[in-house]
């Protein structure tokens, strides 16, 4: 290893540290979805004195829907090679034994989330076990030259200690320190304890087993959440919520005012006892108990009537389609009354099933590379170099209709597509692919439709074949009458065969 004990504290120091910087946004997106943040916001501290513990658990959550809608139509079918090779079934086996498909739905939504996600690859008494990491818990180095991983960091919290995993092409190193203190406003170095550093241990990698799922970026290594956008625009909805929530309690029934009474004052006792003056009564507390007593000689109720709380819906309603243009959401996905006609789905969902082929693109290549890890892990390096060189198959996220998917389907074989290219559009996995057109094969080979065709050519009257598409016969010339006689008892020749 060429590395020294210094190099990789440095090292390490340097990864922890971009954990650390990224943990607060992290956090604070990851609220916005569970709706942790994101709660009713007050316009003036007075307003939120009195409404905040009434509403402290309403939420408005925009960010859910807008970091799923995408998600919901990510499907990780296989691999596809691009040479006249044969794909084992080994991958398949290796993903379904890790749970990948949820996995990779989590990771997915955590990338939308707040921009990144990892996977990393370890190997278990001979096999590949593929794991998902919190972005709050791991960090990749890429080369500057070539753009591949060159260094990652894994961080996993003890009760009093941090341990941490150093990644590099064809090593691992473990180590362990005391854990950080909770920061406040002033943030500890990471390196203030130092790292207490394990030997390091062969891989057999030329690479690192950790790879980052990177949402979309600028040409730089700093990837978008797909809600940053959303969370601002959804406090502005709270705002208005709140206000309309207040009105619901105090202006959505006729009110009443009094006229003309004397200021209300509540006496000042002493220790003993005795009355030794007077107090202004506490407006806030008869507010919120509703409970007023007016005394003088000219007290008189005023009224006004209800107020109109039709307002306030526009207001939500025009801030949530901005929410559904700004992040190509359909707007049937946010309003439920969003007037979509049967057949205009197709057309209000293209931005997002252009949004979701732009996200798949990002998880195409750390998918690759993942499976191809696993594959020399489990010392298959035929399979591992096929899927090196393969295509990522992604189910058509534009179809969430099968009625839909078979129409457009249908299409493309009356078009004259084959049905292997068909059944690929329409997702199905290399192994499904296979096992359909066997399946097609042994439909087509028809045990008694062959077993005809065996006893005509046996008889040999006319040299006829019934193929497996229909009892048609393949002679050459015209069918007249003696020739429809012939076929006929070569027919029932071969069934008394």
């Amino acid at each position: 290893m060429d590395y020294s004990q210094q190099e990789l504290s440095s090292l390490a120091n340097r990864l922890a540290d971009k954990i650390q910087f990224r943990r607060p946004s992290i956090g604070t997106h990851t609220d916005y979805v569970l709706g942790k943040r994101g709660k009713l916001k007050f316009a003036s501290k007075e307003f939120k004195r009195y409404m905040s513990d009434r509403f402290s658990d309403f939420s408005d959550n925009w960010c859910l829907p807008v970091a799923q809608a995408p998600v919901e139509r990510i499907k990780f079918k296989g691999f596809v090679p691009y040479d006249d090779v044969k794909l084992g079934t080994g991958i398949m086996k290796c993903l379904d034994r890790n749970d990948f498909e949820r996995g990779l739905q989590e990771a997915a939504l955590m990338m939308t989330t707040t921009g990144r996600a990892f996977a990393l690859v370890t190997q278990v008494d001979g096999r590949a076990r593929i794991t998902f990491e919190h972005p709050d818990s791991a960090a990749v180095i890429y080369d500057a030259r070539t753009g591949q991983p060159s260094a990652g960091f894994l961080i996993q919290q003890g009760d009093d200690k941090e341990y941490g995993t150093l990644m590099l092409p064809g090593w691992t190193v473990s180590m362990e320190r005391k854990k950080m203190l909770d920061l406040t406003d002033q943030r500890v170095p990471p390196d203030v304890y130092g790292w207490k550093m394990n030997d390091p241990q062969p891989t057999g990698l030329d690479t690192i087993p950790l790879r980052e799922f990177r949402n979309q970026m600028l040409l730089d290594n700093a990837p978008i959440s797909d809600i940053a956008h959303v969370e601002s625009m959804q406090d502005t909805v709270n705002v208005v919520w709140a206000y309309l929530l207040n009105a619901l309690d105090y202006a959505s029934l006729p009110a009443r005012v009094i006229l003309g009474g004397d200021p209300l004052v509540e006496p000042v006792y002493n220790e003993e006892g005795q009355q030794v003056g007077e107090k202004p009564i506490e407006l806030d507390k008869q507010v919120l108990e509703r409970i007023y007593q007016f005394t003088g000689d000219n007290v008189n109720l005023g009224e006004w009537s209800s107020s109109n709380l039709n307002v306030f819906i526009p207001v939500i309603e025009k801030a949530v389609e901005h929410i559904a243009a700004e992040t190509r959401t359909p707007g049937h996905y946010l309003l439920t009354n969003a007037e979509v006609p049967a057949t205009g789905y197709e057309v209000a969902e293209a931005g997002l099933v252009s949004k979701t082929i732009e996200r798949i693109s990002f998880l195409k290549s750390p998918i690759r590379d993942i499976c191809s890890i696993a594959m020399r892990y489990e010392n298959d390096v035929a399979e591992a170099d096929i899927i090196a060189d393969s295509k990522v198959q992604f189910a058509t996220p534009q179809y969430r209709s099968e009625t839909l998917m078979a129409d457009a389907m249908l299409k493309y074989k009356q078009l004259g597509f084959p049905i292997q290219w068909v059944a690929e559009q329409m997702g199905q996995s290399s192994d499904e692919v296979q096992r359909i057109m066997r399946m097609r094969a042994d439909e087509m080979a028809d045990p008694e439709l062959e077993s005809l065709n065996r006893a005509l050519q046996i008889g040999g009257a006319d040299g006829g074949r019934i193929s497996g598409a229909g009892l048609q016969s393949e002679t050459a010339g015209d069918l007249g009458a003696g020739g429809g006689q012939s076929r006929t008892q070569n027919m029932e020749q071969g069934r008394r065969q």
